[in-house]
């Protein structure tokens, strides 16, 4: 068995961020909604966030973050207004590797510094 990496696939090291939402999230969330929509989805324009959603039941969002340690990725949730207005009430970091293709990583020789993120 080889650990080679077959050609065309890249390994990307990112950050998972879970935060958890508070037991009244489902009553505070709506009005902070908007804001935070508007920045992940900023986030996301700017190749910062990969991806991001909550699970259906509210116990807690994952955003797959791309940044230079975990606690630039940390920070990230702290200057969410849900973290801000306590829609979420804790938030945890952990390093992550995805599978993407070698386009789609900022920096690689297929996708130069500067280059918009495509996903």
């Amino acid at each position: 068995m080889s650990d080679e990496i077959p050609a065309g696939i890249a390994m990307e090291p990112i950050f998972v961020v879970e935060a958890t939402y508070s037991p009244d999230a489902a009553e505070t969330r709506p009005r902070h909604r908007p804001t935070h929509l508007a920045r992940i989805a900023a986030l996301r324009a700017a190749g910062v966030v990969l991806e991001a959603g909550a699970f259906p039941d509210l116990s807690s969002s994952l955003l797959l973050v791309r940044a230079a340690d975990a606690d630039a990725a940390l920070a990230i949730a702290r200057d969410d207004v849900y973290l801000r207005e306590g829609v979420w009430v804790e938030v945890r970091v952990r390093p992550f590797v995805r599978v993407a293709r070698p386009d789609e990583i900022p920096g690689s020789a297929d996708h130069p510094p500067g280059a918009a993120a495509r996903s």
